[in-house]
């Protein structure tokens, strides 16, 4: 470990990698509630967060087991559709909170154009939360639908059920249109 006079101690945080304060202090200075998007390898977690002087208040958050047991979602809990869906809910569930613009946040995640991230910011934008971002960006609808696996699973007449469950990948694109619909029917109530 280096020693000497000029040698100062980073933060903790920055210390355990958690935090990047450069980033972080722009996202501060902009004033505007932040997109929070955060994965597990199971899970998607989507808060909208607002900074106040006595720390980040927390508006409205989305995870995606929610989708499973209020929603019917059969699928994955941790590909695209799944995050899609999750930052549908989460958008949806802020402009009813009143907050009807935000900045992305990632933490340490360095995004790359068309991965599962920019599906769950499609998902929140797509919902109506404006967030300034380059489309391009985000990945095909096709993709995000299952449509690639329906395809896959018509020339394929042993296709196995998705998930452990009795969800034929030939119906993954309606069924993700079916938790669409029960997501907005949700929010119109």
């Amino acid at each position: 470990m280096a020693k000497g006079r000029t040698y100062r101690v980073h933060f903790r945080r920055r210390r355990e990698g958690k935090t990047d304060y450069r980033r972080r202090t722009r996202q501060l200075v902009s004033g505007l509630p932040r997109l929070v998007v955060r994965r597990s390898n199971a899970h998607y977690f989507v808060h909208v967060v607002v900074p106040s002087e006595d720390g980040d208040i927390t508006v409205t958050s989305a995870h995606s087991k929610e989708l499973v047991k209020s929603f019917g979602w059969e699928g994955h809990c941790s590909n695209s559709s799944s995050g899609y869906l999750t930052g549908y809910l989460c958008g949806k569930r802020s402009l009813a909170a009143g907050v009807n613009e935000a900045i992305l946040d990632t933490g340490l995640v360095i995004p790359e154009s068309g991965s599962d991230l920019f599906a769950v910011l499609k998902g929140a934008v797509d919902a109506g939360l404006e967030v300034p971002c380059d489309e391009e960006c985000f990945p095909d609808m096709n993709m995000i639908e299952g449509e690639h696996l329906a395809e896959e699973a018509k020339g394929d007449e042993e296709a196995v059920g998705y998930r452990k469950k009795d969800l034929d990948l030939a119906s993954l694109p309606d069924h993700f249109n079916k938790v669409i619909g029960r997501i907005d029917k949700e929010k119109e109530e």
